[in-house]
């Protein structure tokens, strides 16, 4: 923390009065926030091969157009237009940005472009693991909060395979009389969460499904909501800092990524407590968590129509802290993007949410030092 510490302050005390300087005008908050962001998560590292490598024609240079996506995160612009609009009438931000002139400032289709490059190549989760684990890697973490928020899509729902319907096999005759000794059931198939727990991360994020489609949920009052996009899951540590996230669709239940969830979040920081709410209270979940050495702390939920059984009070205490999940997804849908998804498919749409997140992560490591 003291090298982080040390970090924030020179960018505080020394690079925003130069940069104020250098550019004739205050930074402002959102300003000085862009700035943090940069500095922190160093982007420039991971873009040099997007540029141009001296083959074919000669392409706009890609490090301003990755750091006006970080822009708009801070920013909050609804669209691409939008923040090509504030680019040519803020010299500030275009100059943060790395352009010197409106007349340099790249035109829409290759934005567009470029941020298909940088969604397939899934740059923006490799830069934010990448922060996750130079801040918080060689730390404790106490708790980590899992939770699902309902993301929104201006697109179609994808259509389910047809499915050609076979001939039903006819029913065996019953047999008369008692079961013979011994003869026992055939077995059922595993589940998603039974079969989770002993496969590596890749083949569980594989199995989970991505297309857009309609989901619904009830909230701490009993009404339901139902919205057409995708459903992002994500764990937060102490602090408000996002630590992993990943998209699937909508219709897939909150339980069914919480095992890849905490193999993402294993492979960056250490932690004691997985605290989950009562979507998360499977057999499966609890004995993984158990596996990997933490204390899980889920919500009871009711079964077979009996109250459900009561929390140990330390635990109860605990669990208070999952709160840091709630305020994470109230802060990137209210301030970072997380309500204006303009961009259609599930790589693309993990993309622009990312770039709100690493955001939301920066102003948890700052907050950290307050």
């Amino acid at each position: 923390m003291s090298i982080l510490f040390t970090l924030i302050s020179t960018i505080q005390q020394t690079l925003f009065p130069v940069l104020e300087k250098e550019l004739a005008a205050p930074l402002g908050e959102k300003g000085e926030l862009f700035v943090t962001v940069v500095e922190l998560a160093r982007p420039d590292q991971f873009s040099q091969r997007f540029e141009w490598q001296g083959m074919g024609c000669p392409r706009k240079w890609r490090l301003p157009i990755l750091l006006s996506f970080i822009a708009k995160a801070v920013w909050n612009f609804p669209t691409t237009r939008a923040l090509l609009d504030r680019l040519a009438h803020d010299p500030t931000l275009r100059r943060l940005c790395g352009w010197e002139r409106a007349c340099e400032i790249a035109s829409e289709s290759t934005f567009s472009r470029a941020f298909a490059e940088f969604a397939r190549s899934e740059l923006a989760q490799v830069i934010h693991a990448g922060l996750i684990k130079e801040q918080l890697g060689e730390k404790l973490v106490g708790h980590v909060s899992r939770d699902a928020t309902a993301i929104e899509a201006r697109e179609k729902s994808a259509k389910k395979p047809e499915q050609k319907q076979a001939k039903k096999p006819k029913r065996p005759r019953c047999k008369m009389g008692r079961p013979k000794k011994g003869e026992a059931p055939a077995p059922a198939d595993p589940t998603r969460l039974e079969l989770q727990g002993g496969r590596m991360l890749e083949e569980n994020l594989k199995d989970l499904p991505r297309a857009c489609d309609f989901g619904s949920k009830h909230d701490s009052k009993g009404r339901q909501s139902c919205w057409r996009g995708y459903k992002l899951h994500w764990d937060t540590a102490d602090g408000d800092i996002p630590i992993s996230a990943l998209l699937t669709s909508a219709s897939l239940h909150d339980s069914q990524a919480a095992i890849p969830l905490a193999q993402m979040t294993l492979g960056r920081v250490t932690n004691c407590y997985d605290v989950m709410d009562s979507a998360y209270d499977a057999a499966s979940i609890h004995g993984f968590s158990r596996r990997l050495g933490h204390v899980p702390v889920i919500e009871p939920q009711a079964r077979g129509g009996k109250e459900p059984r009561q929390m140990e009070p330390a635990k109860r205490v605990r669990f208070a802290e999952r709160t840091a999940a709630e305020r994470v997804n109230s802060d990137l849908k209210d301030n970072h993007g997380g309500r204006t998804v303009r961009v259609r498919g599930s790589v693309k749409v993990l993309c622009h949410l990312m770039w709100g997140v690493l955001v939301v992560t920066v102003k948890g490591l700052v907050r950290l030092l307050e």
